[in-house]
């Protein structure tokens, strides 16, 4: 298993953890929430009760009927009681100040009985959310031979609405403590990473400075005691291998430091690069460089060299030996930005593995490091501020990169 595929795995398995405490919470609390609910289903049916016998039983003073009443009082839970057409006759546990206004002057009813005044917009709001959480519990009334049906509503206590929702508040607050801790230690962690990339790179620069300075004179030397034509195309060759390593020594000097974008030729720049590169490689990889010659881009020529290095040992090993590989150089004047696909016919990716490729670590080959186009894809959106991705692939037919940088159409030399 590959390092990408392990940390893949290993996040898979802490999200599954993480699952199973999220739905053990709720589960638990959805326990507790139907016990609660029970509960007070039957506080209510027995406070429904007490009301029942307050009025049917006729002896006031008997000592029953204190204690009924202490039954009745002692419910926790808002209710209100109804009769058979709807009306409102009784309620507990609601807002003082909605249930009973005082009036200028009092009203009574036909018996000269005074009437309690409600809200009666706020009891309509509370009754409906009454049905909407609770059967009613039906009361038969039998007083003094006359018969009558009451109808209980309740809603849920305080508690129990913040049982219910306390789940949902102790995971968000989890999942943000998380989210931020996640932040700090990522960022924390690729500021590690960049300080050691840094570090690598320059040391690695300066270690290549030494071979590379005594290489250059003993090519002088050489060149010196051997004259013929045979000689200077060998020498030219290893000349150009010089160069080349002095290239590489500059990427990794130029690692960890802004670097400098100049205006560049793309088509010249692009097409000197394959030259070298394509003599280098199989002639049975057959290499195209096309497009309008004229466009130009801001570039670090170092640093954008070894991005099309990267994509090009990526399509050769795409194409397995032999194939085509073509780089095709274009503009978009509107957008002011320059396209540059590098296309081959080679066993294509799957459209599930666009973005995964770019990871670091990633890669399908035996020995491989997985760190090339995530080092593309670093140099191109860090240091030139442009993007790449794969713009279309399918297995068996081949894939397409694309890269794209900012034009040099309003690029103004600045005076040193």
């Amino acid at each position: 298993m590959n390092p990408y595929a392990k940390k893949r795995f290993s996040k898979f398995l802490l999200l599954t953890f993480a699952l199973i405490i999220a739905g053990t919470s709720l589960w638990y609390t959805n326990y507790l929430v139907k016990k609660i609910s029970a509960a007070e289903r039957t506080r209510a049916e027995v406070w429904a009760l007490s009301n029942k016998k307050i009025l049917e039983i006729a002896d006031v003073n008997d000592e029953f009927i204190t204690f009924i009443y202490s039954v009745r009082d002692s419910l926790e839970v808002p209710a209100i009681v109804t009769d058979s057409k709807g009306k409102i006759i009784f309620w507990k546990g609601l807002d003082n100040t909605k249930t009973n206004i005082k009036l200028e002057a009092e009203q009574t009813d036909a018996k000269g009985i005074r009437q309690k005044n409600y809200d009666p917009t706020y009891f309509e709001q509370e009754l409906a959310q009454m049905k909407d959480q609770h059967d009613p519990i039906r009361i038969n009334i039998s007083s003094f031979g006359m018969k009558d049906e009451q109808f209980v509503y309740y809603k849920d206590s305080i508690l129990l609405s913040r049982l219910r929702i306390f789940p949902y508040l102790q995971l968000s607050l989890i999942t943000i403590f998380l989210l931020f801790a996640y932040f700090v230690f990522n960022t924390a962690r690729k500021s590690e990473q960049n300080q050691v990339w840094v570090g690598l790179a320059k040391e690695t620069a300066h270690q290549l400075g030494t071979p590379i300075s005594s290489l250059m004179a003993w090519m002088e030397l050489l060149k010196s005691r051997f004259k013929t034509n045979e000689d200077k195309s060998l020498i030219i060759e290893m000349e150009n291998d010089m160069k080349r390593l002095e290239i590489i020594a500059e990427r990794f000097s130029k690692i960890g430091s802004k670097p400098i974008l100049e205006n560049q030729a793309v088509f010249k720049l692009v097409n000197d690069f394959v030259n070298y590169f394509k003599v280098r490689s199989s002639d049975k990889i057959k290499f195209e460089v096309s497009g309008d010659r004229q466009v130009e881009a801001l570039i670090n020529p170092p640093l954008f060299d070894w991005v099309l290095e990267n994509l090009l040992k990526n399509a050769i090993n795409a194409v397995e030996g032999s194939g085509e590989i073509l780089v095709k150089i274009s503009e978009n004047l509107v957008k002011e930005q320059v396209y540059i696909d590098v296309k081959d016919n080679g066993k294509g990716i799957p459209r599930n593995k666009f973005e995964t490729i770019f990871q670091p670590g990633y890669t399908t080959r035996k020995r491989g490091w997985g760190l090339g186009l995530s080092l593309t894809r670093r140099i191109i959106e860090n240091y030139h501020k442009g993007s790449v991705f794969v713009k279309e692939s399918e297995p068996g037919k081949g894939s397409t990169f694309r890269i794209i940088l900012k034009s040099s159409l309003n690029y103004e030399p600045t005076n040193t």
